[in-house]
């Protein structure tokens, strides 16, 4: 081998040894850097905290007759109408079957979620938190643009958002807050109408959120306690029954 083709041999050596440990190295350091632009678009945002309302509709589906006296006061209240596909409070039986009774009532209406989808989804802020009644979940109408976000991110089955086909926006309950034709105060302090009109009892309004672990609604015991029966007290004598006539 000559000496100038040693030299070259050499030379190019050097210069495959700089790009490995020189260039290929920035190479390598800038593929695994992350533009700041990017890891922000990857980062998950935190999950937003919002108010917990201070009134909860709960309802026991052991006292429920499905007479649907609460679905005529929530259309009417609301609406002016007795109509309940209008009702924000939806009544659903198996009937004429019966084969899961008595457990074959199943009450629709909204839980007021501690994290509520529909607040969070919501385009146009239609769907909000009134701070003003409560922290109620609500939704403005005059600000609903029927997108229908909130039917379709509503984690509830059947959905608790109700839409009102002749207006096409979407509406849920807020606890007869904004009930134009309920005379009676509504909120998380008031008398709604669906309990009010319930001639059950099946309906009441609690003030501390039930738990929140599946897609149903806040089936409760509603019944009233059994009455006492009075104690006797020890060394008292029981009456006796006086003796049968002779006949």
């Amino acid at each position: 081998m000559t000496e100038s083709k040693k030299t070259d041999d050499r030379r190019r050596s050097i210069v495959r040894r700089d790009f490995l440990f020189g260039g290929g190295a920035a190479i390598a350091a800038g593929a695994l850097a992350v533009p700041a632009s990017v890891a922000g678009a990857l980062a998950q945002p935190a999950a937003p905290s919002y108010a917990a309302s201070t009134g909860y509709l709960v309802y026991d589906s052991r006292l429920c007759w499905g007479c649907q006296s609460c679905m005529f006061a929530c259309s009417m209240s609301h609406q002016g109408e007795a109509n309940p596909t209008l009702s924000r409070i939806q009544i659903i039986r198996d009937a004429p079957s019966f084969t899961k009774y008595p457990l074959d009532v199943v009450m629709a209406v909204c839980r007021q979620c501690i994290s509520p989808l529909c607040v969070q989804n919501c385009p146009t802020g239609a769907a909000h938190i009134d701070g003003e009644h409560g922290n109620v979940r609500v939704i403005d109408q005059a600000k609903c643009i029927g997108c229908k976000r909130c039917l379709q991110f509503c984690p509830q089955r059947p959905r608790r958002t109700v839409w009102n086909p002749y207006k096409n926006k979407s509406s849920k309950c807020d606890l007869c807050i904004d009930a134009p034709f309920w005379s009676k105060k509504g909120g998380p302090d008031g008398e709604p109408a669906c309990v009010t009109s319930c001639p059950a009892k099946a309906l009441k309004i609690v003030h501390e959120a039930p738990p929140q672990e599946d897609v149903s609604g806040y089936d409760v015991d509603l019944a009233p306690p059994a009455p006492k029966t009075p104690s006797r007290k020890p060394g008292t004598k029981t009456a006796k029954e006086p003796p049968a006539s002779k006949s």
